[in-house]
């Protein structure tokens, strides 16, 4: 059985259940998120080894291939682009097609959050390298430094021969730990697909959420089976670009059910060798970087949600100095976002209207019920891009084996 086939059956039984178990109590409800965190953790748990040792690795054999530098181009042209095209798309979509607007609550706003840049670059260098395995979620910090380790391994290849084995060994056992834990997802995936369940139960019995639930779906289908299949055909001249959607079903579908993107990239590394035929020296590079800044996704779903928010609040039309505003600072907010690998929608969109003011301080609120869901959505769209983007990146860059699609995992 296909693994995305095990998935989608471990993803039924998960939604079956939240209507079949009575989950109203809070005691039931508190087994159910204790259940569910344990899944991320151990899913998240082959990720730090298979990271490092893949990135030093990885990098060793770009600098030994001459590929570093056309890899590195491709990748943040590829990630600026598709960024930006979904913060156009989004900010456009929510623009031309008026939602209704949302009740407005009378909560007041929590504490303030906010995103220190600053912090962020001085934790990608923290004073131990030790530390770089400690950050949590935010990946950035362990693959620089099997990244570092690669590239010194590369300037003196006689002198690192060892050092090289050593890490092409290690980096071979993490890969069949992510492998392992990626089969026992299986059974996971049944606790998080029950918790969305029951959120998006939630947000349907709100009723007002449903017009903004169109859109995003609408948006979805768009990016996945139109813009992205023609960039792909125009870009690589791929007669068959759907295969890379098909090899996009299993990461997606655990992105959309956990709003994960960290717990995400075990299916898409996995997807991106065994389906796609990425090589590793491109797939343990495109893959984690895909997931730590194309946030296109989140981009999107922010900058619909803000405008719905400034709708509910004002019957005025919105300008286009707004208009450009609204794309700009999403599209910039999503490069810091790394830092969370689930809920990174809603944070931006905190501080999108901290920013803007104007009495609009509050607004997330309006959409607080709905955030799981909202952020399913972009983290959905994110797996997608990753997707993509990494079989374009190491097709220009000649790093793949293209496979049949019997052979897809």
């Amino acid at each position: 059985m296909k693994l995305w086939m095990k998935y989608l059956l471990g993803i039924v039984l998960g939604v079956a259940s939240a209507f079949i178990i009575p989950l109203n109590s809070p005691q039931s409800t508190a087994i159910l998120d204790f259940v569910v965190n344990i899944v991320l953790r151990i899913g998240r748990y082959a990720l730090i080894p298979s990271l490092f040792f893949g990135a030093g690795i990885a990098v060793f054999r770009l600098r030994d291939g001459g590929l570093t530098s056309l890899s590195a181009i491709w990748i943040v042209s590829t990630v600026v682009a598709s960024t930006a095209l979904l913060a156009f798309l989004g900010t456009l979509s929510a623009v031309l097609i008026k939602l209704p607007p949302l009740p407005i609550t009378a909560e007041k706003s929590f504490s303030e959050i906010s995103i220190s840049v600053t912090d962020l670059i001085m934790s990608v260098f923290p004073e131990s390298p030790v530390e770089a395995f400690l950050e949590g979620t935010f990946l950035l910090p362990c693959f620089v430094f099997g990244g570092a380790v690669g590239g010194a391994c590369a300037t003196d290849k006689s002198a690192s021969k060892q050092a090289v084995g050593t890490l092409e060994s290690f980096s071979n056992v993490a890969y069949s730990m992510l492998c392992f834990f990626s089969d026992m997802m299986t059974i996971g995936i049944m606790a998080l697909s029950c918790r969305w369940a029951l959120n998006f139960a939630t947000v349907l019995k709100a009723g007002v959420f449903l017009p903004l639930i169109t859109i995003l779906t609408v948006n979805l289908l768009l990016v996945a089976f139109v813009i992205y299949p023609l960039i792909l055909r125009f870009i690589c001249h791929d007669p068959r670009p759907f295969k890379v959607l098909y090899a996009s079903v299993c990461p997606f579908l655990t992105a959309f059910f956990s709003g994960d993107t960290n717990l995400t990239l075990l299916c898409s590394m996995r997807h991106g060798k065994d389906s796609l035929g990425i090589r590793r020296r491109t797939n343990a590079v495109t893959f984690p970087v895909f997931s730590i800044f194309a946030r296109g996704g989140s981009v999107l779903v922010t900058s619909i949600c803000f405008v719905v928010i400034l709708r509910t609040y004002s019957y005025l039309e919105i300008s286009f100095s707004d208009t450009l505003w609204i794309g700009t600072m999403s599209f910039l907010l999503s490069f810091v976002l790394g830092g969370f690998s689930s809920g990174g929608p809603f944070v931006a969109l905190t501080i999108l209207c901290t920013m803007y003011g104007r009495g609009f301080s509050s607004g997330y609120l309006l959409l607080r019920t709905a955030s799981p869901i909202i952020c399913a959505y972009a983290a959905g769209i994110d797996a997608i891009t990753a997707m993509f983007g990494s079989y374009i990146v190491a097709v220009k860059t000649r790093t793949i084996e293209h496979r049949a699609l019997k052979q897809f995992i």
